[in-house]
């Protein structure tokens, strides 16, 4: 049975099978940084703020936005990362500024062409708050525009308060570390694919280490969550982009979202993107899926033509909390049996900007397993992990 509802994941994984060193927290069990107003009312009082955030920046069922308003705070300026303020746009789609709804302030987009905002945006800002759940991964582009907020904070003087959120893929680290060459909107910082911090940790880090340009550093504080540590699977209770709509795609986007560098599709247009992966051309499969147009996927990969690949839907997502790794597996396999290998990695190199270098497409053209590329990794993540360890807020 498909792994749909949030519930019926979770039930799935209370198995005997799983690594008894992870476990699954919902958000009634976890306090996150923006319910905890007592934390920084003082901080917000009688202050012009603007706010980062889309639809994952909830208080229980109220928006941030809406929540803060309510207590009287002056809300003055809404930024919004890729996929909208309501995270309805596809992947990459152009989001234009406007007006919310709800509320009739402006929106500025942080995606395009405009990724950080101006000096004219910020004007007459006195703080900045950032409340947006990520998932995990160093490509997950949520924490790139968190690292512009606060470069252009720290250029304008603007402190800046992180709302704490966990990270559902936080219980483990892994992949390689970004190289500068490699650097771009979905890899801006030296740190692995999976880097194991909330967005509040990396926050410090990207402070800390000074990789802000110019080596600007910004007035940062961080409200914590309550009741998390690092062995906790979060469940989230708002899907955070249209193509991870369930935690089973979560755990999963870490180790498929590789394929996105190949001609292969992930299942973006199908009712379960980020749980399968398959090819037209693929010889080998026990699972078919045709990609049509959907809402937050109108031009997928191969849309209209059945695809043969793999399902992942019913035991993906528990091999990777089991393994407590991404699943090298997957590609190295799907590229040992493709039989048009010069097809395989798009040309543009995407691919590379994933992965933060050219050495994993190497070393899978050249036969290698995934053990013995992981085990490539080790001293470097070891190196990592040496390093963030000051910044770390959750044991």
């Amino acid at each position: 049975m498909r792994l749909v509802f949030l519930l019926s994941f979770y039930l799935a994984f209370i198995s005997p099978f799983f690594s008894q060193s992870t476990s699954f927290k919902s958000d009634a069990e976890i306090v996150v940084g923006a319910k905890r107003y007592s934390e920084y009312s003082e901080i917000l009082k009688d202050k012009s703020v603007a706010i980062t955030g889309n639809h994952t920046s909830m208080v229980d069922s109220v928006h941030l936005v809406d929540w803060l308003l309510d207590k009287g705070v002056s809300i003055t300026k809404v930024f919004a990362p890729e996929h909208g303020f309501r995270g309805k746009a596809d992947a990459g789609e152009k989001i234009d500024s406007r007006k919310d709804g709800m509320t009739g302030l402006p929106i500025v987009s942080l995606y395009g062409a405009h990724k950080k905002p101006t000096a004219e945006d910020l004007s007459g800002v006195d703080i900045m708050v950032f409340d947006i759940q990520d998932v995990g991964a160093r490509f997950y582009t949520y924490i790139s525009t968190m690292t512009y907020v606060m470069e252009a904070c720290a250029e304008q003087g603007i402190p800046v308060l992180i709302l704490d959120r966990p990270n559902p893929n936080g219980f483990y680290t892994d992949g390689p570390i970004l190289k500068e060459e490699f650097k771009s909107f979905i890899g801006m910082h030296p740190i692995p694919v999976v880097h194991g911090m909330t967005v509040g940790e990396l926050a410090q880090m990207i402070n800390g280490e000074k990789w802000l340009e110019e080596g600007v550093q910004c007035d940062l504080q961080v409200v914590g969550c309550e009741n998390y540590s690092k062995s906790d699977i979060y469940i989230l209770p708002v899907k955070p982009s249209p193509n991870l709509p369930n935690m089973n795609a979560i755990l999963l986007y870490p180790s498929l979202c590789f394929f996105e560098g190949t001609d292969f599709s992930v299942g973006r247009g199908t009712d379960h993107p980020f749980e399968m992966f398959g090819h037209p051309n693929m010889g080998v499969g026990s699972f078919m899926f045709v990609p049509k147009s959907t809402d937050g996927a109108k031009h997928p990969k191969h849309m209209g033509v059945p695809c043969l690949g793999w399902d992942l839907s019913d035991f993906g997502g528990k091999r990777v909390q089991e393994k407590q790794e991404m699943i090298l597996d997957w590609i190295v396999n799907a590229y040992r049996d493709f039989q048009m290998k010069d097809r395989f990695f798009l040309s543009n190199g995407f691919f590379d900007k994933l992965a933060g270098t050219d050495e994993l497409r190497q070393q899978i053209e050249s036969g290698m397993t995934a053990e013995e590329i992981r085990a490539l990794w080790k001293s470097e993540l070891s190196d990592f992990k040496l390093k963030r360890r000051q910044y770390l807020i959750y044991q």
